[in-house]
């Protein structure tokens, strides 16, 4: 048995054939429908335990602490760079370089009670104290220093004073 359907020819087998074959197609659909929705609720389950924080806390509000503090750590990382930079500053006119003889200055005293301290920044400018004990009492003087000379002419305990605080006293003995 034929039927005409605008033009075309089918047979009852034909039309069964096509039934079966859709139907077919609607199952495999079907199949796929099912897995789709099974993966789709594993998804969704490791989606939830991804979300659930500890005492109920939400990721999201996990992630926006951190964030908050990661901008607190940004910020005081920026103001100890600016702390850094004042202090380098400040302890280039520090006295950063020392050197200190001691001597006996008049040679009767039997002890090396008299001293020249040299104190010296990192530009080696600075001064030099000399003490010089003696027995009628201890005279203090102070010669400046700059760029590692004095306009003064130094004393030679003053010199291996200013050559130790300059690190020059092992090429000296070199």
């Amino acid at each position: 048995m034929k039927s005409d359907f605008i033009g075309l020819y089918f047979t009852v087998d034909d039309f069964l054939l096509t039934i079966a074959i859709m139907a077919g197609v609607m199952l495999i659909l079907f199949i796929l429908l099912l897995v789709n929705m099974g993966k789709t609720r594993k998804i969704r389950k490791k989606y939830e335990a991804f979300m659930q924080g500890k005492n109920a806390e939400s990721l999201e509000d996990t992630l926006i602490l951190r964030l908050q503090q990661v901008e607190e750590l940004l910020e005081n990382e920026k103001q100890n760079r600016e702390d850094i930079q004042l202090i380098t500053d400040s302890l280039k006119s520090t006295f950063q370089k020392i050197g200190m003889v001691k001597y006996d200055a008049f040679h009767e005293m039997g002890g090396k009670l008299s001293f020249s301290l040299a104190l010296l920044d990192q530009k080696n400018d600075g001064f030099i104290i000399n003490a010089m004990h003696s027995r009628e009492g201890c005279y203090t003087y102070i010669k400046e220093i700059l760029n590692g000379n004095s306009i003064i002419v130094l004393a030679e305990e003053e010199k291996e004073a200013l050559a130790i605080a300059m690190g020059e006293e092992n090429k000296k003995e070199e």
